[in-house]
Formats: C-alpha cells, structure tokens, sequence
C-alpha cells in the first residue's frame, strides 16, 4: 500500500472506516479481492509473485494493512515478503498483542513498513523504522510511505478528505473520489526520502500514475456497530481508467472468547 486513510471509532455509526490505494508495478502478478481458498476466513487480494497481500479482512472481524517506508538505502537484498506479515495476523489466532512479540521478533529482517492491525476491540500500528508500536485511540490517522501521521501532502489532504467524507456515509462515493486525487505538492512540500525530485512529485499524489507504475486498486472497507462489513475493491488499468470493481457484504462472527 502507499496510502491509509483511517477512521477508528470517529463515527457513531461505522467504528471502521478505512481507504486505502495500492501503487504496484502493473507488471506485477496480482489477484483481485476475494476469499481464499487456502484461508477461507480471509477477504484481501494477492501479491502471486510473494504470496502475501496488503490489506485485507476477515469473517472474524480481523483486520490487517501494511505500507512499505520508503528508504532506498535502508533496503536489504532478499528481505522476506512484507506482505506475509498481513497474512500471518489475519490467517491467526493470536490476540493483537500476542502479535506484536511476533512482530517483534522478526521485524529486523524485514525492509522498512508500517502495519496497521487488529480486531473489534483494539487497533495498533507497529513500524520497523524507529516508532515500534502504538495502540490507536479514536480518531482519523493517515499512512503513507512513512510513520503514522507524517504529514506529507497527500496524508495532510486525505484526513481532510476523510473526516469531510464521514458525514456522507454510508455512501462510499467521497471515500473512491479522495482516493482519485491526483494532485501534485508543491516543490517545497514534497518530503526528501532518497528518491529523485521527479519522483518525490510523481508520487505526491494520492492518485499516481505513470508509465507502468500506478494505482492498481481502491479500496474501501466499512465495519458498522452491528459487526457487518462492507468491503470495496475498485481495480485500474494501466491507463488509470476504472477496471474491475468487487464488492463484499457479510457479517462478523465473533470467536469463542479465549
């Protein structure tokens, strides 16, 4: 993922509001959301080259999203997939914080990220590049390509965005269009992360796009105070025209109390 919007426990109505762009090479071998087969509990889509996925949910109320921290010069050669660690919590069974000591156990040999998870009952965010973790109080946070809450332009835009687009749920059309904003920052806005000027510009927006680079998925996630999830996949084509759209409607059911 290269941007989060999240909204925990703002809204009296959706305790879960999230929104969420994956940038990927289009080159890269990807599936669309959906319930897998060797995880039949587990809603997301998936990476095919690494196997493991970016965003994703489940019937027992688990939710789990993951951005790369963008350091060009922090990254080691043949690092484990980052995506897995999305995977592992919610294929799991493990409390939020049992996971963390997971987490901590191995997150040293992971390229730079951030990961956002947890259930009906608590949020966390853990990075690897020097926050560790932080359990999330109500409130609408913003994620991109480095800690939580770093405000870069398209982070400082979306929460903006989000917080105007609470108002208008549960129409999910405000949460897709602050997701399409292409908007470049300025020069003297943009953060310095190791990449080229160009670059830092090109990926400013929420919306990138770019030869063979870009947005590849929208997604938009609504967890109601009834427990019943709405899930939102928008895909796009190369030319950054809409692709395939899925969505996902189901209700929560809860685990036996451990």
């Amino acid at each position: 993922m290269c941007l989060i919007l999240l909204a925990w426990q703002a809204h009296p109505d959706y305790p879960l509001v999230v929104a969420a762009n994956r940038d990927e090479f289009f080159s890269r071998r990807t599936a669309a959301a959906d319930f897998w087969a060797d995880a039949p509990d587990v809603l997301a889509g998936r990476d095919l080259e690494a196997g493991g996925t970016w965003l994703g949910v489940t019937r027992g109320g688990r939710f789990a999203a993951l951005t790369n921290f963008r350091d060009p010069a922090r990254n080691k050669t043949g690092a484990p997939s980052r995506g897995e660690l999305v995977y592992r919590f919610l294929s799991g069974t493990q409390s939020p914080r049992e996971y963390l000591a997971e987490l901590e156990a191995v997150a040293s040999a992971h390229n730079g990220f951030n990961l956002l998870f947890g259930d009906m009952e608590s949020l966390w965010c853990f990075s690897n590049c020097g926050e560790g973790e932080q359990a999330l109080a109500p409130g609408v946070y913003g994620l991109s390509n480095h800690l939580l809450d770093t405000p870069w332009p398209k982070v400082a835009r979306g929460k903006s965005a989000l917080n105007a687009a609470l108002h208008a749920l549960p129409d999910e059309a405000p949460l897709f269009a602050l997701l399409r904003d292409d908007s470049i920052a300025p020069d003297e806005a943009l953060p310095r992360t190791g990449v080229s000027l160009e670059w830092e510009r090109l990926l400013s927006a929420a919306f990138v796009s770019l030869p063979g680079y870009g947005t590849r998925s929208a997604t938009i996630l609504l967890r109601d105070a009834a427990g019943n999830v709405r899930f939102i996949e928008q895909g796009f084509l190369p030319d950054s025209q809409p692709g395939e759209r899925r969505a996902f409607v189901f209700p929560v059911s809860r685990p036996p109390t451990r």
